[in-house]
């Protein structure tokens, strides 16, 4: 399965329209929050599920803090990240990512891409789609096949 994440839109509907050019055909799109309510228009862009996180910009976005997808044997916990500490470092992450038994940590909140395997965990950030950090904005493709898991960055 082909996933596409993306996360930190912010209301840009043309930071959507560019994720969406540059991502190709998906089957499931993953939004880490900060306009989780983006989600919609992606959907309605792509005909294409969105499943999102509640970031902290959210306000009274519907969306959930945490959510948790079950793709084949693959476990994906999906987050903003802001009640996690991540931009000190990981660790708070990476034990909540064990404790709910995460094969995949996708968060964003840090407008910095991640892409890395800790202790067999992939911890994911696409980045920002509108505001990045640093460079052009991003998203990421995850692959799952199985029980192999492929990501990657594309900057849009």
């Amino acid at each position: 399965m082909k996933i596409g994440v993306i996360s930190d839109t912010h209301g840009s509907v043309q930071a959507i329209q560019k994720a969406v050019q540059a991502a190709g055909q998906v089957e499931l799109w993953l939004h880490a929050g900060d306009y989780s309510q983006d989600g919609d228009a992606l959907s309605r862009l792509t005909g294409v599920e969105v499943i999102a996180a509640k970031g902290n910009c959210d306000g009274a976005a519907e969306a959930k803090i945490d959510e948790f997808i079950q793709i084949g044997k693959v476990k994906i916990w999906l987050t903003h990240g802001h009640r996690y500490a991540v931009k000190q470092d990981e660790q708070e992450l990476l034990w909540w990512g064990r404790e709910f038994e995460a094969n995949i940590i996708i968060y964003g909140h840090t407008h910095v891409p991640d892409c890395r395997w800790v202790e067999n965990i992939l911890i994911f950030n696409p980045g920002s789609a509108a505001h990045p950090r640093y460079g052009g904005g991003t998203i990421g493709i995850i692959d799952i096949d199985g029980e192999k898991v492929q990501a990657h960055i594309i900057e849009i």
